[in-house]
């Protein structure tokens, strides 16, 4: 802990312009509240969010902008009211760091849905009025509420997916009880999130197919990651094609069934009568609440699911997004920060 009056820095790295190139950047960190966790980060998860923001996609970027939302770290200071967490553990942070916890939603645990709107971990506005900077960065201070218990067990580069691509796919499988044996989940695209989804597939006895238009993911679906089946969605002879883009996704589906969608595509167009004829439905779903997360947690603790990452080191924070940019990856890439 800091003694009284000195001031620690933060060390990171920002983007200053929507170039989106990163360098070296000092900046100070809120101090320390009562119900606040100080986290040394040792890894961050390397998130096409990441790439939005620094480059301003969306118009809305405050610069200097560090980003970062998937946090592993080691928990170097805790406020006097903490009650769950001390100095030394592992924790893990996500893609928000705060809301109201007075609505119906953070009252249910979900507070990614929260009526106010979830205090990003980057980009967003911290409790003393202050712009949030994301994680690639040495330390962060979060409120206990939104820190995550890490099991020791659990190898402490691997985690860091978890908390964004890992809680997107848990989240709505949850909600639509994909858990119960047996089930058949269908998981389009075989890169960060869709690999999860297959690993929490397997885990929850699910039937998983895997669609994609690459036929070079077939051996891994199949081999490395224990899918049932693999289908080349652009192949005319292994799935039916209909006029709309995803009516023939709309068609794979059971009466009754779910096409749950965690990303966000320019525009989704299908025939009505595909929902109608079959009693189907089109969801849709983001991030996930603390309950879950720590469930999710967890569940890969004790069933060692990890996620398939290449470990970087923060160094080569840039080389990390233009290989995100240009899909010149498997599954997901993580960051490895220096040690103070």
């Amino acid at each position: 802990m800091s003694s009284e009056g000195e001031k620690e820095y933060c060390l990171g790295w920002a983007a200053r312009d929507p170039s989106g190139l990163l360098s070296p950047y000092k900046f100070s960190r809120r101090t320390v509240r009562s119900d606040d966790v100080s986290i040394r980060i040792t890894h961050c998860g390397v998130c096409y969010a990441d790439v939005v923001w620094t480059r301003n996609e969306h118009g809305n970027s405050k610069y200097p902008l560090v980003p970062g939302h998937e946090i592993v770290g080691i928990v170097k200071e805790v406020g006097c009211s903490v009650q769950c967490f001390k100095v030394g553990d592992c924790v893990g942070v996500g893609t928000y760091v705060n809301s109201c916890r007075e609505c119906e939603y953070c009252n249910d645990g979900l507070e990614n849905y929260c009526e106010k709107g979830p205090v990003f971990t980057f980009d967003g506005i911290d409790v003393d009025g202050t712009v949030m900077k994301g994680v690639y960065s040495s330390y962060i201070v979060v409120h206990e509420r939104y820190c995550f218990r890490i099991p020791e067990s659990y190898p402490l580069a691997l985690p860091a997916p978890l908390l964004c691509a890992g809680i997107t796919v848990y989240a709505p499988m949850m909600h639509h009880k994909m858990n119960q044996p047996g089930k058949c989940l269908g998981i389009i695209g075989l890169g960060g999130l869709g690999h999860m989804a297959v690993k929490f597939g397997k885990a929850f006895g699910l039937k998983v197919t895997v669609l994609s238009t690459s036929f070079s993911k077939k051996e891994e679906a199949l081999s490395l990651l224990g899918a049932d089946h693999f289908v080349i969605s652009s192949d005319p002879q292994q799935m039916k094609h209909l006029a709309h883009p995803f009516n023939h996704y709309m068609s794979l589906l059971k009466t009754g069934g779910v096409l749950a969608l965690v990303g966000y595509p320019s525009e989704v167009k299908f025939n009505p009568a595909s929902l109608n004829l079959g009693m189907k439905t089109v969801s849709g779903s983001k991030m996930g609440g603390t309950k879950d997360i720590q469930e999710m947690i967890d569940l890969c603790a004790a069933q060692k699911i990890y996620p398939k990452i290449e470990l970087i080191p923060i160094d080569y924070a840039n080389d990390a997004l233009e290989r995100l940019i240009e899909r010149d990856m498997k599954y997901r890439l993580s960051l490895a920060l220096r040690t103070p």
